[in-house]
């Protein structure tokens, strides 16, 4: 078992604080965690485990701590990635690959290694990306309103455990059966007219949940988000645009809108759903924007890294 000591000695020396996901915790994912705690021991780095968020939170309040402070480290997925990015704005980040999706390790190629990323941290290699903001959320990857968000709203709202790729079959075959699809209209950069769809996806990177190539134009670090709007709605339009993303050739169809910017705001007649990272984010209408370089993380050594 790990164990919190109630107080930390030598806080005077480089300490890195790792926010653990129970649900990300056991078997090979565990031995993984043990391994990047031990790694960085060599490197004369102090990890901390913290499962309970709050105790975290307290610790980060106190400027001894907060001021000695590596990085944080986001032991789990995507979630455990949003999380931290939300409650610690303006911390360096890294990621120990142990969720279900870690869409955005595999962009950085962070390799799934407690010693590979224990070696990252201790060579000091970091990137800035931008992050999207929606409202007063953060979000790395993307966000999407329409079909895929009613998939997630489902999928959290029946929620019992731990989420693998089975978990989305039935609120897929639900969403396909029941969802309604309203019409939504797209404002970028207080352009004059707004686009209208029936889905719509706004990545920060090019990176989508099972591998789909959404929006592989999405560069996470030019100021800018990448829009794809799919104008039809219905379960058999759903099934026709996934068949034309797998194929690659979407971008090309008539009834699909490929745009840019920086600002946007999304609204509909009636409410639609919305998804950040994989997680709920309420209903429309709704404002979207741009912080760049806002995210410093910790990244394998290779050109597009700065070395502090």
């Amino acid at each position: 078992e790990f164990h919190r000591p109630a107080t930390f000695r030598g806080m005077d020396q480089k300490w890195i604080a790792i926010q653990r996901n129970p649900r990300a915790g056991s078997g090979r994912r565990r031995a993984r965690l043990r391994e990047f705690i031990r790694e960085l021991k060599k490197h004369g780095l102090t990890p901390r485990l913290f499962s309970d968020r709050g105790r975290l939170d307290e610790r980060l309040q106190q400027p001894e701590f907060r001021d000695n402070l590596v990085c944080l480290v986001a032991a789990g997925g995507d979630g455990t990635i949003s999380d931290l990015v939300n409650r610690h704005p303006g911390l360096p980040l890294a990621v120990l690959p142990l969720g279900t999706e870690n869409l955005l390790a595999r962009h950085l190629k962070i390799p799934c290694s407690g010693q590979a990323v224990a070696e990252m941290i201790a060579a000091g290699n970091t990137r800035h990306l931008d992050l999207g903001c929606l409202g007063e959320k953060r979000f790395v990857q993307m966000v999407s309103v329409g079909f895929d968000a009613d998939v997630i709203h489902r999928l959290h709202a029946d929620r019992s455990g731990t989420i693998g790729k089975l978990s989305y079959l039935q609120p897929i075959w639900r969403s396909l059966r029941r969802y309604q699809y309203p019409e939504l209209r797209l404002t970028v950069d207080d352009g004059p007219q707004p686009l209208t769809g029936r889905l719509l996806v706004i990545s920060n990177l090019p990176e989508y949940a099972f591998h789909l190539p959404v929006v592989r134009s999405a560069c996470g670090d030019d100021g800018q988000l990448d829009v794809r709007l799919f104008e039809r709605g219905s379960a058999f339009q759903m099934m026709r645009y996934v068949g034309n993303v797998l194929l690659r050739r979407h971008e090309k169809l008539a009834d699909v809108t490929v745009a840019r910017g920086s600002k946007f705001r999304i609204e509909s007649d009636i409410p639609a759903p919305i998804q950040i990272d994989g997680d709920p984010a309420g209903w429309t209408p709704v404002d979207i924007s741009v912080l760049p370089g806002a995210l410093q993380v910790f990244v394998p050594a290779d050109g597009s890294a700065t070395h502090n």
